[in-house]
Order: structure tokens, then sequence, then C-alpha cells
């Protein structure tokens, strides 16, 4: 098998199109298509770089009479080394989860929307619809929401799962992958400074239903208003999730602010706080809420335990600081 053969095979193996490896090569579309082609041959230099993007031994991709690929390790004994190629598989993927994310965060946020208003319903007219049948109902909407919301959690988690060390691990970065994520990143600056303007917004607006809906005693109209604020400050919050997740994949690999090196070795402190935190807010928001049948006010939980969260970290690196 020629080298020419051996580009096209490693190249789609890799899933990339021509213009993505010359990218990754710094070179024309039409150079690599020339290598393809056998029109041309690449020069050394440039034979090493495709066997460190493909991951291959140059031998391999040298010598006609070896067939099969003989994998080389790209991990370095002192620490990992993201190459060039795995930074753009990275980013791709952050991308497209950062999406699927955000909708399935929307789908939790919304998910209670069915019960509040058949509560309401049932509140303001108990003789057209009983509070039994809309409690089973809503809940039984909910669990049909949230289902799918988890399923999508799941296969968002496992699509970059091999990417997990990038949070907590110290790295290295190949030549070239710093520079690439800092055009990156200056490029989305704009966006991502627009996009935390309208998602704020949004958060900030999305009380006006439920302060308009106040001034009728019509609970219905009540309900309708919560639920109305619900989608508002879900379609903010995912607009967050989506600009949050892109930048952040850009500054796990720069290992700049909250993924910097001291704070990776300061998030292992921190990490079982959130393990135990989270599972006991949400055992009392699920607890309250279903003793007292209050969902429509008990939701206030969450943006208290956020800041409660940020308060309790706080003051736990405060004190491993002083100690």
């Amino acid at each position: 098998m020629i080298l020419a053969d051996k580009i096209i095979r490693e190249r789609k193996k890799n899933g990339w199109t021509q213009e993505e490896l010359a990218e990754l090569m710094n070179v024309s579309r039409q150079s690599v298509s020339k290598w393809e082609s056998a029109q041309s041959i690449p020069d050394i230099n440039k034979v090493i770089r495709l066997s460190e993007l493909f991951g291959v031994s140059t031998d391999y991709l040298f010598k006609d009479e070896i067939e099969e690929p003989e994998f080389v390790d790209t991990e370095e004994v002192a620490g990992r080394k993201v190459t060039l190629a795995e930074a753009h598989q990275f980013l791709r993927l952050k991308d497209k989860t950062s999406k699927l994310i955000a909708l399935a965060t929307v789908l939790c946020m919304m998910a209670p929307i069915p019960l509040i208003v058949l509560g309401g319903i049932s509140s303001q007219y108990p003789h057209t619809l009983s509070e039994m049948i809309a409690g089973i109902t809503g809940l039984l909407l909910l669990l049909l929401i949230v289902t799918p919301a988890v399923a999508i959690f799941i296969y968002s988690g496992s699509q970059t799962e091999a990417f997990h060390f990038l949070d907590e691990e110290i790295f290295e970065t190949e030549y070239g992958v710093t520079g690439m994520v800092k055009e990156r990143q200056k490029a989305y600056h704009g966006t991502y400074t627009r996009n935390n303007i309208i998602a704020t917004s949004l958060c900030i607006l999305g009380v006006l239903p439920l302060l308009l809906s106040s001034f009728t005693e019509n609970e219905v109209y009540i309900v309708i208003g919560l639920a109305t604020l619900l989608v508002i400050e879900a379609i903010g919050v995912a607009i967050f999730i989506i600009n949050a997740i892109r930048w952040e994949s850009m500054l796990k690999l720069l290992q700049e602010g909250d993924y910097s090196r001291q704070m990776k070795q300061e998030a292992t402190r921190t990490n079982g706080i959130a393990a135990i935190y989270w599972p006991v807010v949400i055992a009392l928001y699920l607890g309250y809420s279903f003793l007292t049948n209050n969902w429509h006010t008990s939701w206030v939980i969450w943006p208290v335990a956020g800041v409660l969260y940020g308060a309790v970290i706080a003051v736990v690196k405060l004190f491993q600081k002083n100690n």
C-alpha cells in the first residue's frame, strides 16, 4: 500500500474531510488532494506531522510493504499530551453536546409546568378537574418529560468521556494547540458577551408574567404566569449553558480560569462537598414538594441553594487557605 492510500485510509478512519486535514496540517486542501492522488509526496516534516496526527509510526507511512498501521503511544510518561487533532475533536464535540445539554436542561425546567397548570385548574375549578386526577396526570407528564432529558444527559456525557481528564488533570499540549484555541476564543468573544447579555435579560424579564398575573385572584392566570416564567427562564438558561460550555471548552484546553493548574488542585477538595450538597438539596426539594403539594413555590429552593453553595465553597476555601 503506497503513502497516498495510507493517507486516505487514516484520514477517513479519523472522520476528517480533506479540508479538515489540510487545516490540521496547515496546508491547502489542494495539497492534501495531490498527496492522496499520488501527484505529489509530502516532505519529511509533513510525513512526521501526519504520523503524529494519525497516531501511527513513520515507518508505516514510509514503507509500502507495511500494510497495517503501527500505532504509537502519544501519551508521555510525565503526563498526558493533547494533540492538535484531539483539540479540534474536543471543541467539535463540546459544540455538539452544548446544544444537547441545553435541551435536556430546558426539558427539566419545563417538566413541572403540566403539574403546576393542572394543579391550578383543579384548585380553581374543582368540579371540572379533581385534585387527585390533576396530581397523577401532572406527575405522569413530568416523568415523561424528565426521562428523555436524563437520557440526553447520559448520552452527552458519554460523547466527551475520553476528555474528562481535561477537567481535573494537569496536561501538556502539542505545538499549535494554544495558538489555535486562542484564535477561536478571540473570534468567539463578541458572541460570548452578546449571548450573556441576552440570557441575563431574559432571566430578569421572565418574572414579568408572574407579576402581571398576581393582580388577579384567578389561580389559573397565576399558574399560567408561573409557567410562562419557567419557559422564559428555561430559554435564558439554555443560552447560558451553550455559551458557557463553548467558552469553558476553550478554557480547559488553555488551562485558564477555573481550569488552571492551581484550580484543578483545589477542585479535588471541593468535589466531595458537591457530591453531598446537591443530593441533599434534591431530597429536600422532592420531600417538601410531595408532602405539601406546594410545587408552585417550592422551586425557590434552587436559586437559594445555588447562592448558598457558592457561600459554602467560599468558606471551605478560606478555611483551607488559613490552615
